[in-house]
């Protein structure tokens, strides 16, 4: 062993060589100090998007009939809040998913937050079953949004 000047022994480096401890509290203090980390994060992130929220209001389709048949049909779409309120003037659009329709077709609420579409849907040969998809434009001016997936309509062959 190496003396230092006061003559006493180095153990200091050979007590670190021989220490089989290694670091065994450290690797679990980081893993609890992670897992705190990332779910305070997470809370911070939600009360931000709380509050994002709050300034626009989510709207949803509610067709009838929500099943029908190929050929001229007529859906009447209520366009409605969270709170099952309906909303007047929004536009109403009406598109081809697996079943087809001649473009889009469009109508806008009244008063009563009902607008009636009009659809030819098709299905294709061998085709049982099909969807038409709708798209709500919130009225101007207005903080609601459309940015979730809406009901669609189902059509069944006869």
């Amino acid at each position: 062993m190496t003396e230092h000047h006061s003559g006493t022994p180095d153990r200091s480096r050979t007590d670190f060589w021989a220490d089989q401890r290694a670091i065994e509290g450290l690797p679990v203090r980081l893993v609890i100090a992670l897992v705190v980390g990332v779910a305070s994060l997470s809370v911070m992130m939600g009360m931000i998007g709380d509050i994002d929220g709050l300034a626009a209001t989510e709207l949803d389709a509610q067709p009838e009939p929500e099943v029908t048949t190929p050929g001229d049909q007529s859906i009447d779409v209520a366009v409605v809040d969270p709170d099952g309120t309906r909303i007047a003037d929004a536009t109403v659009i009406v598109r081809g998913g697996s079943a087809r329709i001649d473009g889009v077709a469009t109508a806008t609420t009244d008063e009563d937050g009902i607008a009636t579409v009009d659809v030819a849907p098709e299905l294709g040969p061998n085709q049982p079953d099909g969807t038409l998809t709708i798209d709500i434009k919130p009225p101007a001016g207005s903080d609601y949004v459309d940015e979730r997936e809406n009901t669609k309509v189902l059509v069944v062959a006869e």
